[in-house]
């Protein structure tokens, strides 16, 4: 384990372990994102529970290397499709950024983890 895998998988999970949580919790500002890309509250959650359950995932990871792998991957699919999500309902680019961001961040994690052996 590097310093770089540590520092991938609690910064990669202290961002989706929160948004995760607040799409469970169906806060009003979740709420509407939903709204605005056509998604009902309860798919939301599906998102959220995804997002929660790769944070988790990210962190285990750092005991057992496949998992943290498998958490990665499937981060690194959800983010790339909320890219496409946004694209297809008509959002700028930009809205679509922090979306990439995350993707390219789990990946940087899975290729710190494969490094580390």
């Amino acid at each position: 384990m590097t310093t770089m895998h540590v520092i991938l998988a609690v910064a990669s999970a202290a961002v989706f372990l929160p948004l995760g949580l607040a799409k469970l919790a169906a806060v009003p500002f979740m709420r509407r994102a939903a709204a605005h890309l056509g998604m009902t509250t309860g798919l939301y959650r599906v998102v959220g529970s995804l997002e929660a359950a790769g944070a988790v995932g990210l962190l285990l990871g750092l005991a057992v290397v496949p998992l943290g792998l498998a958490a990665a991957a499937g981060l690194a699919l959800l983010m790339a499709a909320a890219v496409m999500v946004h694209l297809r309902h008509g959002d700028p680019p930009v809205r679509a950024v922090p979306a990439a961001v995350l993707a390219l961040a789990v990946m940087a994690y899975a290729g710190a983890a494969v490094a580390a052996g």
